[in-house]
């Protein structure tokens, strides 16, 4: 697998989708780094795991998953030689309440669930670690009772504090000191009880200044009889901060007796965030687990593009008992590149372990590479052009794929002349069969119908056409090629039937009767397309066609010419007639057009030699083969039907 790929699909989309549903950071990573796996075991144990998941949430969907970026921090800070802080502990004593829960969540869910429901047990019994937490904290803060030596310097701290209230009270209210304040209210500097002195009597009050106001008119002081006081209980709060730093120390040393059972249960949590996640996407898309085959079969039933909602249509193909190509062709936004997304995309996440969005009996094949070639894929820091661009993608796709590759191909040989693209994209099928590669082509090309009909190991597929709607119905269709609807939509929207069988003639070499189910093509609006009202223009058009023959031997069978309005090469297969027309070969089709149109570009005597069979060239190869048939010997009821 590749990034080519992955972009392509928009797997990484996909990806992220699903990641929305995981309760941790961690889960979303964990699936945002999903890639597809080869092993097939392994493969169907996630399958299997998401199943269960979803069948659980169609029981519960509130599962105990907690968030676990703390709890690893915690541990990793702990390892490091950090006490864990009081609210740490918070969070640590919701991670093992959550794995209480999650045990016993799971404890009755073996009967739908007899896999994953086990995982909950190898989550470890950390009641104790959580008993002794809970004993030490309270409130998000170590408790008085974590120590005696902790309750009595608190109890001590208490009192001091309560006597220094009491203290500072009594000296604001004092005749001693009543003058000298600004006002009467205590207070508090630096942790520290203080007066508020007026500066001119800053002699009479005998203390310590530990601040003063932003005018200076008012100074806060300390005063002398309350310093010894106050300086005992700042021992105090001392002793008070070591103590609880004791106390954390020790619950992180305890924390780190069950760092093993920890981490345990961290991964299980985990593992469950990843797997309900994947179930809740699951259900977003009313997916299934699909089967996986040896035989290269993909069997897709009513099979969804994922990232298409609603608009999906429903793909359902059955590819690979004896078939080893598919060519799919149809009209321009028929679905064809669609098909091949939904193809690459839902085989990829069947191979990451993810549900499809699909009907119950889909099986795919397990590919160990995936390549795609669809879009422009233009490089402008290379500075090559999309046609360019395409090749070295393909070429890439050449050297790597083997019999265990899955190859799409989104209108292989597109965006260069047609006749080198078409053969191109031919020489490509070619080799890419012959390496082994399933695959799946899209092609406007005609002549890759042909190809895809007569070569073994080769089908033909197109995008169905709602000639009604004048709309494609996004739906494929196996066993038949694809044709352009331009006849049947211009007779749609009212061209005149004549015209229509002559451009049927010219394209297939066969009548049509375009009249029936018509009633008003004798109407005036539509007469006037077929109404002949101009002269002739020269002198030459006026003279009678028997006249002109004797100068319309131009060309002769096997001769190379190009159609001047085209530019199109050719080859000669007969004429001229009486009007001077001549019928070509081009890619594949045959099609008439007047000597005027052609130049010659290569005489035949250059391309073939003198005895050189042009049935090789002009004849279908039945035809050949009956004829090869005859020329040996009769065979009774064999008929030669000539073709045109």
């Amino acid at each position: 697998m590749n990034e080519k790929t992955f972009d392509a699909m928009e797997y990484h989309l996909i990806l992220q989708q699903a990641g929305k549903f995981a309760w941790t950071s961690k889960g979303r990573e964990t699936i945002n780094r999903m890639k597809p796996s080869t092993n097939k075991r392994q493969i169907e144990r996630w399958l299997e795991e998401v199943t269960e998941a979803v069948s659980i949430l169609r029981i519960s969907s509130s599962v105990p998953i907690h968030s676990l970026d703390e709890v690893t921090h915690i541990l990793t800070q702990a390892k490091k030689g950090m006490y864990i802080r009081a609210d740490q502990f918070t969070q640590l004593i919701s991670f093992i309440d959550h794995c209480e829960k999650l045990k016993k969540f799971m404890d009755d869910k073996g009967h739908v669930a007899p896999t994953i429901s086990l995982y909950a047990y190898s989550i470890s019994d950390l009641s104790d670690l959580g008993t002794e937490i809970q004993r030490c904290l309270r409130h998000g803060q170590v408790d008085d009772f974590a120590t005696k030596e902790l309750s009595r310097i608190r109890k001590q701290l208490h009192i001091q504090q309560t006597r220094l209230k009491e203290k500072i009270q009594q000296l604001v209210k004092s005749s001693k000191y009543a003058s000298l304040l600004q006002d009467k209210t205590v207070a508090e500097k630096n942790g520290r009880y203080v007066l508020s002195v007026k500066r001119e009597h800053r002699g009479k009050v005998k203390g310590t200044v530990i601040d003063h106001s932003a005018s200076g008119a008012t100074l806060f002081i300390e005063p002398s009889e309350i310093g010894a006081l106050q300086e005992e209980i700042q021992l105090l709060k001392m002793s008070e901060e070591h103590e609880v730093e004791q106390v954390l120390y020790y619950l992180t040393g305890y924390v780190l007796e069950f760092e093993h059972n920890l981490e345990i249960a961290v991964d299980t949590m985990h593992q469950y965030d990843v797997i309900f996640a994947k179930a809740k996407y699951s259900i977003s898309i009313d997916g299934i687990a699909p089967m996986f085959n040896n035989n290269y079969l993909i069997n897709l039933q009513e099979a969804r593009h994922p990232l298409l909602g609603e608009d999906a249509v429903p793909l359902s193909l059955r590819f690979g008992e004896g078939d080893q190509a598919l060519v799919i062709t149809g009209p321009n936004t028929g679905g064809k590149t669609v098909t091949l997304k939904t193809i690459g995309l839902l085989t990829l996440m069947a191979q990451s372990g993810m549900h499809i969005p699909a009907a119950e009996g889909t099986s795919l094949h397990l590919f160990q590479q995936i390549f795609v070639d669809i879009g422009d894929g233009q490089s402008i820091t290379q500075n090559l052009s999309t046609f360019s661009s395409r090749l070295v993608n393909i070429i890439e796709i050449l050297r790597e794929a083997n019999d265990r590759s899955l190859v799409l191909l989104d209108e292989l040989g597109s965006g260069t002349d047609p006749g080198e693209g078409m053969g191109l994209a031919t020489a490509i099928l070619e080799q890419l069969f012959a390496k082994g590669a399933t695959i799946f082509a899209t092609t406007h090309y005609s002549e890759m119908k042909e190809f895809a009909e007569e070569q073994p190991g080769f089908i033909n597929g197109s995008m169905e056409f709602d000639l009604a709607t004048l709309a494609p119905t996004y739906k494929l269709i196996i066993g038949t090629a694809g044709r352009s609807q331009a006849l049947d939509i211009a007779a749609k929207l009212g061209m005149h039937p004549e015209i229509l069988e002559r451009a049927h003639q010219i394209t297939y070499k066969q009548e049509k009767n375009f009249h029936k189910n018509l009633h008003d093509y004798k109407s005036k609006e539509m007469e006037k397309q077929v109404a002949v009202n101009r002269y002739a223009r020269t002198k030459e058009a006026a003279v009678p066609s028997k006249q002109k023959t004797s100068t319309n031997k131009q060309f002769k069978m096997g001769d190379n010419v190009t159609v001047l309005s085209t530019k199109e090469t050719a080859i000669v297969y007969k004429g001229p007639d009486t009007l001077g027309n001549y019928v070509v070969q081009m890619k594949g089709e045959k099609y008439t057009f007047n000597h005027k149109r052609l130049k010659l570009h290569i005489p035949a005597e250059e391309l073939y030699p003198d005895d050189y069979d042009f049935d090789i060239i002009f004849k279908s190869k039945e035809y050949r083969k009956v004829k090869k048939q005859l020329d040996r010997k009769h065979v009774e009821g064999l008929v030669l039907d000539e073709e045109e």
